[in-house]
């Protein structure tokens, strides 16, 4: 059985999906203002894990991961400027093209880090007619109104507000928002449905209220039920979204439908730098980009899954290359285990098996699963330098690994990856070994010669000899 730690009832629940084999999950995907940093490795990554889970357990799983190219103001509430509005300010470009350019910026990362794509990626501004039509529906059913060309959610309609974070009463409510109360809110705590533009806002469209633009929280309530329904199993998030943004989200969708929103609520912890915690705003953070300029994506990968989602994690480039020595001798067991000759020992694959799934199924917990990896690396390595691995006991292991090392938590290289790396390395190989086979046969040494011909032909290299030396080509 699955074990979720759900933050709406704060306890671990096990996971009932509400189509039996079947899980919908929906994560908050990035802002694209700017460059990924490490807090948002640390999320995809582990969220990332939590599908390659559901998918290795055989669930069929639609997982929808948005990107916000419009709505999220400066100060993450009601006041201030859009931030892609701004940027585009600085960088002296339209709006579209900030958040283009740094969408492809964030699937570039994520690709590097191994993160698979998600089922569908909707944008916020390209479901400005769902988000309109949805705040219809709260003004008809009493839950929002106008203002001055603004609509606001009243707060105070919906009982349930503050369940998620603990925040009900007023005082922690206001704290929230982050800003006065406004002339046209009926309560501090109220928040932006949409909001009238200014006439120099650059990103506006036409509703029935005003030209202007919606607020942050109302597009994942609107993707996420367009996409999975009403009521969906899990919504993933930093946990710095846990308040306003997902509370606000479950009270305008329950307000809506009647319905509930998300089952389970799960919120991955921070990273921080020095116990600080890693953030633009305060300008301690580190780009995904300049990270993979001193170390591999899967070092980077392997990092963050050390640590539980729900645990903090500390970066630093010390704590980087812990990580590069572990994985890296963690790869050179999985290498050796590729290339030892069969012998006739075995090991005992399902304690290990047994010790994933034991860690997986509880919350996730990938450094247990980790551990679990480096265990039977040890007896690995134990083996072949004893009696060896037979044949059936090392292709058994091997497929081991490519599952739980690999597809599941993905810290192994990629086949794609490892045969991009031998079209790159064969080349230069291969002019070393032509060049030492010229200089065997300058010595006519022809045995040898030969022996270094049919060993290649074997590993499928064809060489052949002609007036202007060797060719060699792949078979």
């Amino acid at each position: 059985m699955l074990y979720i730690y759900n933050t709406l009832t704060r306890t671990k629940e096990e996971f009932k999906p509400l189509a039996e084999g079947e899980v919908k999950i929906y994560v908050c995907g990035p802002t694209v203002y700017g460059h990924s940093h490490i807090g948002h490795a640390k999320s995809y990554v582990s969220f990332d894990v939590v599908v390659r889970w559901f998918k290795h357990l055989g669930y069929k799983v639609k997982y929808v991961q948005n990107i916000t190219d419009v709505g999220h103001l400066t100060d993450n509430a009601d006041a201030g400027d859009d931030k892609i509005a701004e940027q585009a300010k600085r960088e002296k470009l339209e709006p579209m093209e900030i958040a283009q350019a740094y969408t492809r910026s964030y699937y570039e990362d994520m690709d590097a880090l191994g993160v698979q794509r998600p089922n569908i990626a909707p944008t916020a501004a390209g479901h400005i007619p769902e988000q309109i039509d949805l705040i219809k529906t709260l003004i008809e059913k009493g839950h929002a109104y106008e203002a001055n060309g603004n609509v606001y959610f009243d707060v105070s309609s919906f009982a349930g507000y503050g369940k998620l974070s603990g925040r009900t009463n007023q005082g922690d409510l206001e704290t929230g928002t982050r800003v006065a109360v406004r002339g046209d809110k009926r309560n501090p705590s109220d928040f932006a449905l949409w909001k009238k533009a200014e006439p120099n806002h650059i990103m506006k469209w036409t509703s029935p209220w005003s030209v202007g633009y919606p607020g942050w929280h109302i597009e994942c309530s609107a993707m996420s039920m367009k996409y999975l329904g009403e009521t969906f199993d899990i919504h993933g998030g930093g946990l710095e979204n846990q308040f306003p943004h997902h509370e606000c989200e479950i009270a305008q969708s329950e307000a809506a439908t009647g319905k509930p929103f998300a089952r389970y609520w799960m919120h991955n912890n921070m990273v921080t730098v020095g116990g600080v915690k890693m953030g633009k705003s305060l300008g301690n953070f580190t780009t995904i980009k300049d990270a993979l300029k001193k170390f591999q994506p899967l070092v980077i990968r392997f990092f963050i899954l050390q640590s539980h989602y729900r645990s903090t994690l500390d970066f630093s480039d010390e704590a980087l290359r812990a990580a590069q020595n572990g994985l890296e001798k963690l790869h050179d067991t999985y290498n050796r285990l590729k290339q030892s000759a069969s012998g006739n020992g075995g090991i005992d694959l399902s304690k290990f098996e047994m010790a994933i799934h034991n860690a997986m199924n509880d919350d996730f917990n990938s450094p247990l699963a980790i551990a679990a990896l480096f265990d039977l690396s040890r007896d690995i390595n134990t083996a072949l330098s004893g009696a060896g691995l037979s044949e059936a006991a090392r292709n058994q292991t091997v497929r081991f690994m490519d599952t739980y090392a690999g597809s599941v938590l993905g810290i192994l290289p990629s086949l794609a990856a490892q045969r991009t790396a031998s079209v790159d390395v064969l080349p230069k190989v291969m002019d070393l070994v032509l060049e030492l086979r010229k200089e065997v046969r300058a010595k006519k040494d022809f045995a040898a010669s030969d022996l270094i011909r049919d060993r290649l032909k074997e590993a499928g290299i064809e060489v052949k000899d002609g007036k202007d030396g060797a060719t060699w080509r792949q078979l």
